[in-house]
């Protein structure tokens, strides 16, 4: 049977590793909104009419977080 403590030897990613790691640039900001629109849904019992403006607002979030991506890439040299 597998081990199950998450600090044993064979997990790569123990906590020290963990605070180490650098936080990604390309982390989504978008998350809470995501979450938003998936309680509403839970709330409503998947109605997708009464949950627009959420969906809305992650699509808003999306479409300018991806463009900022677009744009960052755009100055960074390939070389």
């Amino acid at each position: 049977m597998a081990s199950t403590n998450p600090e044993s030897s064979d997990n790569p990613w123990t906590e020290e590793k963990k605070a180490n790691k650098a936080i990604s640039e390309y982390y989504d900001p978008c998350q809470e909104a995501a979450s938003r629109s998936i309680k509403c849904l839970h709330r409503n019992g998947g109605d997708r009419s009464m949950c627009g403006d959420y969906f809305q607002a992650y699509r808003d979030c999306k479409k300018a977080w991806l463009e900022k991506k677009k744009e960052e890439r755009k100055k960074t040299p390939l070389w």
